[in-house]
């Protein structure tokens, strides 16, 4: 993969200069290898993608909890499909129940027409998760996924009738996945970022892991301790100078984190400024 870094607003009082890292896939490489380096798709033609904290779970390592077994009895009125993108029909009124549910969970136009589109005809959404009602057959869910089989699984979007939380349908369709992909031996599913204690509920399956910028971390406790740490009002160092946070959690020299953790950087190739060509003949002033 090759790297690009985007500046965001530097810190100078506190030599914070943060960059946002977007890899390029190189000829060779698939979705599985830039997701197994931390990446998640910036792109939904999966051409460019953004290095994040986000969790996956080790599906060989997955066994149900009780919780995870108990949120699939509530969910017995429900019955689950996986579907080929090509077998889905995106009608409009598929369309409109997504859309319907982007604006009561995400507010207006942050998930606009166009862009659902988008992604529901992108090679990010390779699969659909479909959920109807065992009793008449109505839909009343729909994720979309990526599949590499086996290395990976991305679970990127769930969209579902509201009505259906008292059964807790939404951690129902994520957890069905879980189960599901586990039995067919796929390797991880991708469940997308962690930024909040709302999102820790993607942590509720055994084989859970967070990438923490340089390596997977299965350390529920350094989450909650990264999760804190971004609630605080201003930071005054970067997370592998923070003190508390290495002799918690990371008690390693850093030389020997990146050769055992590191990106290997080769620079381009020096390109000269644009110059103006004296090497014809004449007068030049």
């Amino acid at each position: 993969m090759k790297l690009l870094f985007s500046e965001g607003r530097p810190d100078y009082s506190h030599y914070l200069f943060p960059y946002v890292v977007w890899a390029f896939p190189e000829p060779g490489e698939t979705p599985a290898d830039l997701l197994a380096a931390g990446f998640l798709p910036s792109s939904r033609q999966l051409d460019r993608f953004y290095l994040c904290r986000q969790i996956r779970v080790h599906l060989p390592s997955f066994r149900p909890s009780s919780e995870n077994r108990r949120i699939l009895r509530r969910g017995e009125a429900f019955e689950v499909t996986l579907l080929p993108r090509s077998q889905f029909d995106w009608t409009p009124e598929r369309r409109d129940f997504c859309l319907a549910y982007a604006r009561a969970r995400f507010g207006p136009e942050v998930m606009t027409g166009a862009r659902l589109d988008e992604l529901m005809n992108s090679p990010m959404t390779t699969h659909i998760w479909q959920v109807r009602l065992r009793a008449g057959g109505a839909e009343v869910g729909l994720a979309t996924l990526y599949l590499e089989p086996p290395r990976a699984a991305y679970y990127s979007y769930a969209f579902y009738d509201l009505g259906w939380r008292q059964l807790s349908l939404g951690m129902f369709m994520m957890t069905s996945a879980v189960e599901w992909l586990a039995r067919q031996r796929f390797e991880f599913l991708y469940l997308g970022t962690c930024y909040s204690r709302n999102a820790l509920y993607k942590t509720q399956f055994a084989g859970a892991e967070f990438f923490n910028g340089f390596r997977w971390s299965r350390n529920l406790d350094e989450l909650k301790h990264l999760l804190a740490r971004d609630s605080r009002p201003a930071l005054e160092s970067h997370l592998l100078e923070s003190r508390d946070y290495r002799e918690s959690f990371c008690p390693a020299p850093l030389s020997s984190l990146a050769a055992q953790h590191g990106f290997r950087a080769v620079p381009p190739h020096p390109q000269a400024p644009d110059r103006p060509d004296f090497s014809s003949s004449g007068t030049h002033h």
